[in-house]
This record gives structure tokens, C-alpha cells and sequence, in this order.
């Protein structure tokens, strides 16, 4: 295993592994189907509201405060059934898998991700993306201000960071400087917005799918830091 041990690869997972948007278009389908229009719109502003509260996003925190607001309606408790049996296998980005596996034959892949206790780690067990890295997930609230025990965790002499919001591998690499690789799939809608954000340092490797990953070698991501 060429230069095992010294590189880890960090993978975020929403819009990076798991097609996110197309997660979110099938919640507001299925909340217009159940609650209108309105009943969508209410959902998602909640959403929104908690996301600035906690910095992160809740979805079982918005449906529980969804509930509080309509307990006159009892098909609302039918709502967490929705997202608990949600077929998150069905929405990994063609290729994912498979360049978790193609990069791990180069240094440890771990799962790096934003999220909360109890949702966030279900979508990555029930998309399979748990068992692909071999259980190393590690899910904070901020997690480019977690890097050092990121480093705790799985020390190395060099790392690489795939996500596809490139204010996180912005602020990662101000921290990790030259130890750092990022790499910048340019999937999601964060991706597509970062085109007019303004000037972010351009990512090491930039890929259009992350199944674009299988064409490189190790030499290429050595080379890239």
C-alpha cells in the first residue's frame, strides 16, 4: 500500500457523497403532498431557524418543532417515519463508493462531516458510507474548527480534504497550510453558488464528479500538495 500511514483522505459526505439536493427536493415533495404548499413552506423556514440557532442542520429537530405547531393534525407524527426509513442508498453519487475504495489504497479514508447526534450519523450508516471507511466517522458541528482533534483522532503526516463547499476548504487549509490537500467536486448547489460568492484560493484538485476521483493515482495527490 503505497504511502499508507502517512495521508488521510477526509471526505465530507452531504453534496460530496450523497446527493443532498436531490434528498431535500423528496422532502418537499412529500411534505407538499401531506401539508400543501404552506405546510412545506412552514417546514423549511423551522428548518432554517434551527440551522442559525445550532449551526448545523436538524431535520429531526425541525420536525419535532413542526409537531409543537401543528398538534391539531395527527398525520404530523407520520412525518418521522419518512426520514427514518428514507433510502439513503439510493441517493450516493454514482462512483462514490468506489473512489472511497480507489483512494483507501492509498492512506486511510475517514468520513469528515457537519451534522447532528442522531440523524447525520443514520444517513451515513443507512447510505453505506459507514462500512466503506470502515466505521472512521467523525461528525462535528463546525468541523473546520475541530481539526485539531480531528488530528487526535487519526494523526498524519499529510491529509486531503474533499467537500464540495469551498469556504470549509478555504478555512481547513489556512489552519493546515502545505499539510493539506484539497480537493473541490463541483457538485450541490453550494458549488454552484461559490461561482458568484466571490474569491475563495482555488482547490488543489477540482473534479465534476466525485466519481472522477478513480482516474488518479497516488503520485497525483502527492503532487497536487
Amino acid at each position: 500500500m503505497s504511502g499508507a500511514g502517512t495521508r488521510i483522505f477526509l471526505f465530507d459526505v452531504d453534496n460530496t457523497l450523497l446527493d443532498n439536493d436531490r434528498i431535500e427536493a423528496d422532502i418537499s415533495q412529500h411534505l407538499e403532498r401531506c401539508y400543501g404548499k404552506v405546510g412545506c413552506d412552514r417546514f423549511w423556514a423551522i428548518f432554517e431557524e434551527l440551522r442559525n440557532e445550532a449551526g448545523f442542520a436538524d431535520y429531526l429537530g425541525s420536525v419535532q418543532r413542526f409537531r409543537l405547531q401543528g398538534l391539531d393534525d395527527p398525520t404530523v407524527l407520520e412525518l418521522s417515519s419518512f426520514f427514518l426509513d428514507y433510502p439513503f442508498q439510493d441517493r450516493l453519487y454514482p462512483g462514490a463508493i468506489d473512489a472511497l475504495a480507489h483512494v483507501n489504497a492509498f492512506g486511510r479514508t475517514v468520513i469528515l462531516s457537519d451534522g447532528d447526534a442522531v440523524f447525520q450519523p443514520l444517513k451515513i450508516q443507512r447510505s453505506g458510507l459507514w462500512s466503506a471507511v470502515g466505521g472512521r466517522v467523525l461528525i462535528y458541528v463546525h468541523k473546520e474548527r475541530m481539526l485539531e482533534d480531528v488530528e487526535r483522532q487519526f494523526p498524519a503526516a499529510q491529509y486531503v480534504m474533499v467537500d464540495d463547499k469551498p469556504t470549509i476548504l478555504a478555512a481547513m487549509k489556512e489552519i493546515w497550510g502545505a499539510r493539506l490537500t484539497t480537493v473541490f467536486p463541483h457538485q450541490g448547489h453550494y458549488a454552484l453558488a461559490s461561482r458568484t460568492m466571490g474569491n475563495y484560493p482555488r482547490a488543489d484538485i477540482s473534479v465534476e464528479r466525485i466519481g472522477e476521483l478513480l482516474r488518479y493515482s497516488y503520485s497525483d495527490f502527492a503532487s497536487a500538495a
